[in-house]
């Protein structure tokens, strides 16, 4: 009688965790949609002059709307860190990773010692300023773990600073990962790049002549 196989569990697997900001997502999806409307307006009402300006101006705009409000992007999965900027899409293993900080903007600072803001994680020096006082009532108060003045749970923190709190901690279980070794890659946004310079001469040359 054969003893039956031992099944071996796949290693585990985590979930990517993306990050961007909802208020630069509802903020840039609005002013896209303003400036579409008053441009196809200008489109199919104005003179032929002004709808080659109306045409060059919504080139220049919403490319360059959309890279600063709906672009960015981060994404951390188990081997590595995608940072998806304005004009440039950067991924950074995790062995490439040498720290993440957050002052007046957060940054992503590699073992070469270059440096990428993390344009999806705004910082907000109000946010700040609120965790520190509600932390610093915490621990002032001296209050007992017990009874209706027990400890609510673990100091506050601002988003920021709480989102990357969660990335060094998978940049901590990628340190020995084979798969999270690598060297940083960096791409241009053509795509952001190319009708925002063409829509840039355009409207020069139109409101020269």
């Amino acid at each position: 009688m054969t003893s039956p196989e031992r099944s071996t569990s796949p290693p585990q697997q985590y979930a990517e965790r993306s990050y961007r900001s909802p208020a630069a997502l509802v903020g840039g999806a609005l002013l896209i949609l303003l400036g579409l409307w008053l441009g196809v307006d200008a489109l199919l009402r104005g003179t032929a002059a002004t709808s080659l300006t109306a045409l060059f101006a919504l080139l220049l705009g919403v490319p360059l709307v959309a890279a600063f409000s709906l672009r960015p992007l981060v994404r951390a999965s188990e081997d590595r860190l995608l940072v998806r900027n304005p004009f440039r899409t950067i991924a950074l293993p995790w062995s490439a990773v040498e720290g993440l900080r957050a002052t007046f903007s957060a940054e992503v600072v590699t073992g070469a010692g270059a440096k990428y803001q993390l344009w999806a994680i705004p910082v907000s020096l109000r946010q700040r300023k609120k965790a520190t006082r509600q932390a610093a009532r915490g621990a002032g108060a001296d209050r007992p773990r017990f009874g209706l003045n027990m400890d609510a749970g673990p100091v506050p923190k601002a988003m920021a600073d709480q989102t990357l709190a969660e990335l060094r901690e998978i940049k901590e279980r990628a340190a020995h990962r084979e798969t999270a070794r690598g060297e940083p890659r960096v791409r241009w946004s053509y795509a952001v790049l190319v009708p925002s310079l063409v829509g840039a001469v355009g409207l020069a040359v139109m409101l020269a002549l």
